[in-house]
């Protein structure tokens, strides 16, 4: 049944997004200041229903569900719900992890006292239709939180480096960094939530460029499915592109490589 709950043009990236599965963990924990920054601002009370959309291994959750929140948590990657319905943590919050597609959630309109995503609902193919079914499950007075990456941190300079060894589509779809334009956040929600932002910098700390292409190749379903699509000669070459971009960052102490992200709350009109 629950197969029936990702839409057909999502089927190949819930296959790439799941990939990692428990190990994508590692992932949230590099970014874990970041969704700190988000659940702050979203300033969640005791007993609040919220939704957190592309939950991956639920850390987000679990922080929300760790404040007293009623937390239900989705995501296209089988495996990363997997993961996350078996972190004992969830388990003791009594977590609600569903395989679900943010393009056609599967909730009554306005279930939900705040709708959460972090670095998430941003890799939708169809961001009108994730807007729209984030507002859809919002309730009057409710809130939405994000945190995405804005359009020229080095996490989109790092996407340009993957890039040239993708297969993209005829038609490709829209940057997910469109997400971290103010701008295009207010095309996709203004009309239903009374909007606020904040910048944030979160830190990609590691004690080399090859330790942080091992964390990704092994961790980050994206970057782990092209790597593994590649022929060696490619891969190698993906892997020293990589390495070198990040080595950009280095310091005495190895990798420190700023990223820079905004945070969105909003209250449903």
């Amino acid at each position: 049944m629950e197969q029936q709950t990702i839409l057909p043009h999502n089927e190949r990236a819930s296959a790439v997004w799941g990939s990692a599965g428990i190990s994508y963990e590692r992932i949230s924990s590099s970014i874990s200041d970041a969704i700190e920054h988000c659940i702050q601002r979203l300033d969640t009370k005791p007993g609040d229903k919220v939704l957190d959309i592309a939950t991956g291994t639920g850390w987000a959750a679990r922080r929300l569900a760790a404040k007293g929140a009623s937390v239900t948590g989705v995501d296209i990657g089988r495996e990363l719900i997997e993961a996350a319905r078996l972190h004992p943590a969830s388990c003791a919050f009594n977590i609600d992890f569903r395989i679900g597609d943010a393009d056609a959630l599967p909730f009554s309109d306005g279930e939900f006292d705040s709708v959460v995503s972090t670095f998430g609902v941003m890799f939708s193919s169809r961001p009108e239709s994730a807007a729209a079914e984030l507002a859809r499950v919002c309730k009057k007075g409710g809130r939405v939180a994000l945190t995405t990456w804005a359009p020229g941190s080095t996490i989109a300079g790092m996407f340009k480096v993957m890039k040239p060894y993708m297969s993209l589509p005829a038609v490709p779809p829209p940057s997910p960094f469109e997400w971290g334009s103010t701008e295009r956040i207010t095309e996709l929600l203004g009309e239903n939530f009374d909007l606020k932002f904040e910048t944030g910098l979160s830190f990609c700390r590691e004690e080399s460029g090859k330790a942080v292409w091992n964390l990704f190749s092994e961790c980050y379903g994206p970057a782990k499915m092209l790597a593994e699509s590649l022929d060696d000669a490619k891969k190698e070459k993906l892997k020293s592109e990589f390495i070198e971009f990040h080595e950009n960052f280095i310091t005495d102490m190895g990798i420190s490589m700023p990223r820079e992200y905004i945070v969105t709350i909003g209250v449903k009109k």
